[in-house]
């Protein structure tokens, strides 16, 4: 029954954040500073474990390659593969579940706890318009930093790959270029969308309907990532049935 309950606060907060919009003057400098903190905080993190990650797929595929009959463009495949259809938009997003989730549930949490929440009704102020849209509206450049990640893991596996003597320069290329499908990209680009909205709606829920002190504002921020982390996971299973099924 809490479950219901809280999906039912959930589709009313969403409702909410829409009505009542804060002048466009105030809302744009939300908008800038949540585009900051949101997107280009996140951009290093993402770049350093991309990398790595694309590599340690490359060198494991290059590893289990022990037949001869077996093209040495696969690796180049196996990478492209991994890191456009799933690492990019989907591990990517489990980490910014982490990283960005738990900021907006403790900034909002702890703008809860300290009352300031309360002011900005009092002020006739739409809290949730006020607080929320602007981070919906920045994490629509989320699909930006999973394309540079994307970039990144392909350019960390063919590091990996070339420079650890498991696969040539051409061999790697012919295997990014083989059977390539462009809708791969739109597909993965599609679940970042979503993923984006789940990250700015989620986590804003957590922390504005938080209830307690400054010590639940920390257990706020981790039920907002675990919760954030099952709702990515199951919709990547039914974006995936539904684009590719």
């Amino acid at each position: 029954m809490n479950y219901v309950a809280s999906i039912g606060s959930y589709a009313i907060m969403i409702k909410e954040v829409f009505k009542k919009p804060t002048k466009w003057r105030i809302m744009r400098s939300l908008i800038l500073k949540e585009i900051d903190e949101l997107i280009f905080g996140s951009l290093g993190i993402l770049i350093f474990i991309s990398f790595f990650i694309g590599g340690v797929v490359a060198i494991q595929t290059a590893l289990n390659i022990t037949s001869e009959l077996i093209p040495k463009n696969l690796v180049g495949f196996a990478t492209r593969q991994s890191i456009i259809l799933e690492f990019a938009p989907t591990f990517c997003s489990i980490i910014m579940a982490g990283k960005v989730g738990s900021y907006i549930t403790s900034s909002i949490g702890t703008m809860r706890v300290t009352e300031q929440i309360d002011a900005l009704e009092v002020m006739g102020v739409n809290a949730l318009n006020y607080l929320v849209f602007p981070k919906i509206v920045a994490l629509l450049m989320y699909p930006f930093i999973i394309a540079v990640s994307m970039f990144v893991g392909i350019l960390g596996g063919w590091m990996a790959a070339t420079f650890g003597g498991h696969s040539t320069s051409a061999d790697f290329a012919e295997g990014l270029t083989l059977d390539f499908m462009p809708f791969h990209v739109t597909y993965a680009f599609i679940k970042t969308l979503v993923f984006a909205f789940v990250l700015a709606t989620i986590p804003s829920f957590h922390g504005f309907y938080m209830k307690g002190g400054a010590l639940d504002v920390g257990k706020a921020s981790t039920t907002s990532f675990v919760w954030t982390s099952i709702v990515i996971v199951i919709l990547n299973g039914i974006l995936t049935q539904l684009l590719l099924g």
